[in-house]
């Protein structure tokens, strides 16, 4: 049996892992169905540490160190960034109005890795052209 590969940006995985109403009803079956293989980047991880740091996060979480706790009670795997996804990431077009570097590494890392990448960011849609699948989060 194949398992469909997911990478879920850093909204996503606030969102899930906070039982946020925030995901549509298609998005949380994909995230709970653990016969799916789903990753989030470490570079989300770090976002989402710094975001909790300076207090720009709602969550649940009441330090970064919950964060990291929070991970043991999902399904979701951590992919780290790899010298592949440097290589993709610097041959990246983007479009002029979007200067997320967080966002062009996790693009990158889908590109690489043949997974389908899971975002709220309208953003995203931009990279159509790119070979890589979006599951877009209406919100």
């Amino acid at each position: 049996m194949t398992r469909t590969r997911y990478l879920v940006d850093t909204h996503i995985a606030v969102f899930f892992m906070n039982g946020s109403n925030e995901l549509e009803k298609g998005i949380r079956e994909i995230l709970d169905d653990r016969n799916n293989l789903v990753y989030v980047s470490t570079v989300s991880v770090q976002e989402m540490l710094h975001l909790q740091k300076i207090n720009k996060l709602k969550s649940i979480w009441k330090k970064p160190e919950d964060i990291l706790k929070s991970f043991e009670t999902t399904n979701f795997q951590l992919l780290p960034v790899k010298k592949e996804h440097l290589a993709t990431f610097a041959g990246l077009s983007s479009p002029r109005e979007h200067h997320d570097p967080n966002d062009h590494m996790l693009i990158s890392q889908a590109i690489t890795e043949r997974m389908c990448l899971v975002s709220s960011d309208k953003q995203f849609r931009n990279y159509s052209d790119k070979r890589f699948d979006l599951f877009f989060n209406h919100r």
